[in-house]
């Protein structure tokens, strides 16, 4: 088997499958139409998100068996099409869900201790004590919106605190221990923290905008560590103004490019932007929830064994 990886990984990866007996041919560098003229001489490829898998890749790609995502979402991917021509789709967000859990709970404590506002503060000779009194989280409801690998991951995060932790997804009988599984209306009516934890598609696009924000019966905290398309930036900014949303944590923001390597096509930042990156109560970060040094071994190591597991020679 044949095996084209087109973006760079944990070397343990190529290294693996070729113990196991695999061919493993490297390209980071050649355009998507330079890779679309070659791909038909491979069994499987292992991507990121440098380029997107659409149909027209998947009909030159005539011999592929399989496409292996070192990360968690597919969306890159025309998945309906490729598994319409029996093309395996493999992921990994077993990999980096507890990087994902421990940014989640590290964004969180930040925002109500307000590290971040002390931290600038402090460098400026600013000594704020009273400005920077702090929220505790014993004694809040944390509300969950997905409750699949991440979503737990955090949940277990919260096993510590002496919170109430709870969930809403369209899939039926997923809480757990960790987590109860409730209405969109109870958990709308409980929240002091909104943490948001779905995967890309036509239900989350656009899902935290103001008619949603509004539905809770408290003001309260969000967090996003999922897809930056899940929020519409310029009603999470209409929140934060107004008092509704009291701080933000977002590892991800709408303005993303689809490879997340880069955030805007051009210098021209978005008004809405501009205020989040001057909000006191607002704390961002390059969409690295997952990405440790520690999830980078287990995001290859998984996609390994999921390979092997399917085509172990």
């Amino acid at each position: 088997m044949k095996i084209l990886h087109i973006d760079n990984n944990h070397r343990l990866l190529i290294n693996q499958l070729n113990d196991l007996g695999y061919t493993n041919d490297e390209d980071f560098t050649s355009s998507k139409s330079e890779i679309e003229e070659k791909i038909h001489l491979y069994d499987g490829i292992v991507i990121r998100s440098r380029f997107k898998i659409d149909k027209k890749f998947i009909d030159a790609a005539r011999s592929l068996k399989f496409i292996a995502r070192v990360g968690a979402g597919l969306e890159s991917i025309d998945c309906e099409y490729a598994e319409s021509k029996n093309i395996k789709l493999i992921s990994a967000p077993e990999g980096n869900r507890n990087a994902v859990g421990e940014h989640a709970l590290g964004m969180l404590l930040s925002l109500f201790n307000k590290l971040n506002k002390a931290a600038r503060e402090i460098r400026k000779g600013k000594w704020l004590r009273e400005d920077n009194r702090g929220v505790e989280l014993d004694g809040k409801t944390v509300g969950l919106i997905g409750y699949g690998n991440m979503g737990k991951a955090f949940a277990k995060k919260l096993r510590g605190f002496d919170v109430e932790v709870i969930c809403y997804d369209i899939k039926e009988s997923v809480g757990d221990e960790n987590c109860k599984q409730v209405s969109l209306k109870e958990l709308q009516e409980k929240a002091d923290v909104l943490s948001i934890h779905t995967p890309f598609n036509h239900m989350s696009h656009k899902m935290v905008n103001t008619r949603l924000i509004n539905s809770f019966n408290k003001h309260f905290w969000l967090i996003n560590t999922a897809r930056g398309t899940a929020v519409v930036t310029s009603d999470l900014v209409e929140a934060l103004k107004n008092g509704k949303i009291l701080g933000a944590g977002l590892d991800v923001l709408e303005y993303e490019k689809t490879s997340f390597e880069n955030l805007f096509e051009n210098d021209k930042l978005p008004e809405a932007f501009e205020y989040l990156i001057n909000a006191d109560n607002v704390l961002l970060s390059p969409h690295v929830a997952g990405w440790t040094d520690v999830s980078k071994i287990k995001l290859a190591q998984t996609i390994v064994d999921k390979i092997k597991l399917h085509y172990e020679k």
